[in-house]
């Protein structure tokens, strides 16, 4: 990205959220919005899926801004109540009208087969044809994405204006895919930290040409793993590239174990349309994460949403199953479906809007700012208010907002900091950004006014040792 993230000095400091507050500052929203959608532009014509080489070749292409690691898990891996399937590979699929003219060709959209085709060469008539077509009349001129996962079919996906105008007679169908033993492939990157507590970001990888739906968080994903790279982190961060629903049960089933390291977790996708930041709490609902993404959209000083969880949607629905019961919440914009381009050829790169990837990118990192930087600490001068003037803490120019801030940040520290309330609590009840909040706490410690205690608990997953 843009902004460069200072070299890792070996360890990792309770001051972590200090070495995040610059990224953020220092990002060039111009600069980076345009590479972030630029990279978008490279993917969008790769079909993806669940399984097969489009997934390899774009987590390939997102190695250059982070290093991920690929995992294959082999065909018939019986992960919990599924079972891995087959691996899909399209090379051509073309649809010929009777008069020779090229109806549909995958090559110029590969939306326009049904994903997950079984292979089929023929030559059909019109009635049997429609059996296999797939059309939008309520929007005539974008093709739907459309797929056939785990029930054998072959089809293709057209608008409903292409469709109106079929005549009788013989189409010529080539659909030339492969369904064979393979694996499910998906990306992983580990930023490591100094606790083995981790919070992961998750973001699907299965949808071929779907601009915001699907790569505005793979974009997004790496992005944020390539600035916390080089930071002194508290928290161990895991970056996980699936395909959807599958993908994050295969994930979850390989790392039962690993899978309880998780104390905060977002699922991100669909960040880039123009609508407003909406975010869907985890199942338990009021946990770390979500408190941190509410303070941090509550002080945004923009337009937003916050949804109670509900079992359908991105793949917080796996991470929050009840066997798991992760603090799992999704950050998004327009939630799925909510828009109308959601899974049509209208979720191309000119729904994407730079300066929307870049404020999300933003929000994602003020969360982890606050995760990083959230302590409790003990006032060390508690019988009454401490005299801030003497020791230079108390501003001499009145009438400055900022500086009228900072000063109630102070108070209000000296105020609740009585080992029970947190960084975010007291950012929660002032109403101040945590940013202030978190800066006069620094200030206050390196005055002797306040003492941080010990690493607080995190939320631990339901049933966790």
């Amino acid at each position: 990205m843009t902004a460069a993230a200072p070299e890792r000095d070996g360890h990792a400091s309770d001051g972590a959220a200090e070495h995040i507050r610059p990224l953020i500052d220092k990002l060039d929203p111009e600069a980076t919005g345009a590479e972030m959608h630029a990279l978008i532009r490279e993917l969008y014509p790769i079909c993806r899926s669940i399984t097969g080489d489009g997934v390899r070749r774009s987590l390939r292409i997102l190695r250059r801004i982070a290093p991920l690691t690929l995992h294959e898990v082999p065909t018939g891996t019986v992960v919990f109540d599924w079972v891995v399937p087959r691996e899909w590979n399209l090379r051509k699929a073309r649809l010929v009208g009777p008069d020779g003219e090229v109806v549909v060709d995958a090559d110029r959209l590969n939306l326009h087969v049904l994903n997950y085709s079984v292979p089929f060469r023929g030559k059909v008539r019109l009635a049997e044809l429609e059996k296999h077509l797939h059309s939008l009349p309520s929007q005539p001129s974008l093709v739907p994405y459309r797929t056939s996962y785990y029930e054998d079919d072959w089809g293709f996906c057209l608008t409903h204006e292409q469709r109106t105008r079929l005549r009788p007679g013989e189409y010529d169908v080539l659909i030339d895919t492969s369904l064979t033993e393979g694996s499910l492939t998906y990306g992983e990157l580990v930023v490591p930290g100094a606790s083995a507590d981790e919070v992961l970001v998750s973001a699907h990888c299965c949808h071929p040409s779907l601009a915001n739906d699907n790569l505005s968080g793979m974009v997004l994903a790496a992005s944020l793993a390539r600035l916390l790279g080089g930071l002194p982190l508290r928290y161990t961060y895991r970056f996980l590239f699936v395909p959807g629903t599958i993908g994050s049960i295969t994930w979850l089933a390989l790392n039962e174990e690993r899978a309880r390291r998780i104390a905060h977790g977002l699922v991100v996708a669909g960040v880039g349309d123009a609508g407003r930041l909406t975010y869907k709490r985890s199942r338990r609902g009021a946990t770390e994460i979500d408190r941190a993404v509410l303070h941090v959209l509550a002080s945004s000083g923009q337009d937003y949403e916050v949804r109670d969880f509900s079992p359908y949607g991105y793949d917080e629905r796996q991470y929050c199953s009840p066997g798991f019961d992760l603090a799992v919440g999704s950050l998004t914009r327009t939630p799925h479906g909510e828009y109308p381009e959601y899974h049509t050829s209208g979720d191309n790169p000119d729904l994407v809007r730079p300066d929307r990837l870049v404020d999300s990118l933003r929000r994602y990192l003020e969360v982890f700012e606050v995760l990083e930087g959230n302590r409790t600490y003990l006032n060390l001068s508690p019988k009454g208010e401490p005299q801030l003037g003497k020791r230079g803490l108390y501003g001499s120019i009145g009438g400055q907002t900022h500086a009228v801030a900072s000063q109630m940040a102070l108070l209000w520290l000296l105020s609740l900091s009585d080992g029970s309330h947190s960084l975010l609590d007291i950012a929660e009840r002032s109403r101040l950004p945590f940013n202030d909040v978190h800066r006069a706490a620094r200030t206050l410690e390196a005055a002797g006014l306040l003492r941080a205690m010990d690493r607080r608990q995190t939320d631990a997953p339901r049933g966790a040792p």
